[in-house]
């Protein structure tokens, strides 16, 4: 389902990701590849909300990630213009390339100067008005069923030095729905429920408050995690 809609929708997402001015038709496209593919497959997403978002305002979007499908849900989630910062990897996949070689920024967390170079590109489109989405654990881990890994500092000092509100999103399902438990990677149809907390406000904070950031998101969203799990 995912190739085919691929196939149908590519001449769009060649011709809106030839210029950053049709970005926002770009997100559109991928909605489509998220929403269909997955619902052919019998795959539903249930958003349900703290708060009600304000999507005229940017942000920075902090989810956990524990599966492969985490990517679809989020792509759904935003009502703004938006994008990835991910791992470099996902350049060499053909169904993200074309994303992450133009409106999503592929990020090489084992290179100190690559990493700084992804990181001032976000802020560049912060500054543009784009929301990020940035998985704070900066990978899916190994463990079946997965654990809620520690959090990288970077989108929680990029939220301050912006002073814009960070929106931590737990995903309870998809681990279930889409899995890889070591042995064996499977799929199944399913409900995806997907959390959007409150957002936090980073007005007034300084970049030494960075830790105390990261632990606020970090419980809000291990606490709906052990609640629901």
């Amino acid at each position: 389902m995912i190739g085919l809609f691929f196939i149908l929708t590519y001449p769009f997402l060649y011709l809106f990701s030839r210029r950053q001015s049709l970005y926002p038709q770009l997100n559109i496209i991928r909605k489509i590849c998220a929403f269909f593919p997955s619902a052919l497959s019998g795959i539903f997403y249930k958003i349900s909300y703290e708060e009600q978002i304000d999507w005229s305002k940017t942000y920075i979007i902090c989810p956990n990630h524990s599966s492969n499908m985490d990517i679809f849900a989020m792509s759904l989630v935003p009502k703004n213009n938006f994008f990835f910062l991910g791992k470099e990897e996902l350049l060499k996949n053909p169904f993200t390339a074309r994303y992450f070689k133009t409106i999503d920024i592929p990020i090489n967390r084992d290179s100190k100067i690559a990493s700084f170079k992804a990181f001032k590109k976000t802020s560049e489109r912060i500054l543009d008005g784009m929301t990020p989405i940035i998985f704070p654990e900066g990978k899916i881990g190994d463990e079946f069923p997965p654990i809620l890994h520690p959090f990288k500092n970077g989108p929680f000092r990029l939220a301050i030095e912006h002073q814009i509100p960070i929106i931590p999103i737990t995903i309870l399902d998809n681990w279930k729905i889409c899995w890889d438990d070591g042995k064996a990677f499977g799929i199944k149809s399913g409900i995806s429920r997907v959390y959007i907390h409150q957002p936090i406000e980073t007005k007034g904070l300084k970049i030494e408050d960075d830790e105390h950031l990261k632990e606020l998101v970090y419980q809000k969203i291990s606490a709906k995690l052990e609640y629901k799990l």
